[in-house]
């Protein structure tokens, strides 16, 4: 990658790839990944539309936050394609980077898809992919636990963000 190049990152199972417009995937070499760390951080509209999420509070524990969650997807008749234990993960692996600051008491990320949906948004626009699968957060903070969801783009990808929205209230009851 060159200084200047500007495309598409993806990280994808412990690796950084790059897309520029025209051209095909490209794994990075490792050299980059600290530089492209940082960089990510300051480029404007990274990974998607405005960064911005979108958050409800629930009443209970962590644990009933998470059955609400997987229950309220299940019941769309979607399936959830994975769970990440980011809060484990970060917790585990705080020494390893020189922090001891605890973010998260509990955090996961529940990852699934609708094809219905994912069709419509994808043949819209082909590079609407960069949202999918689509994702819910539960968050638990200092004995505060949250269920949220990112916020998209106008046009298409709202309705998404609809669908994420209903599913985070319905579990956030």
């Amino acid at each position: 990658m060159r200084q200047g190049d500007v495309g598409l990152l993806l990280f994808s199972q412990g690796a950084i790839w790059h897309r520029k417009d025209g051209m095909k995937m490209m794994k990075l070499k490792k050299a980059y990944l600290g530089l492209i760390a940082g960089a990510a951080m300051s480029i404007s509209g990274f990974a998607h539309a405005d960064g911005k999420m979108v958050s409800y509070p629930f009443d209970g524990s962590f644990e009933d936050a998470t059955f609400g969650v997987e229950s309220a997807i299940v019941d769309k008749g979607l399936v959830i394609d994975y769970v990440s234990h980011t809060g484990d993960m970060l917790n585990r692996t705080g020494k390893d980077t020189g922090s001891d600051k605890k973010l998260f008491d509990n955090a996961d990320i529940f990852l699934f898809c609708s094809a219905v949906l994912s069709r419509k948004v994808m043949e819209a626009d082909p590079d609407n992919i960069v949202y999918c699968p689509y994702k819910i957060y539960v968050t638990n903070r200092d004995g505060k636990v949250s269920i949220g969801h990112e916020a998209y783009p106008d046009g298409v990808m709202k309705e998404v963000e609809a669908l994420l929205a209903d599913i985070s209230k319905t579990a956030a009851k």
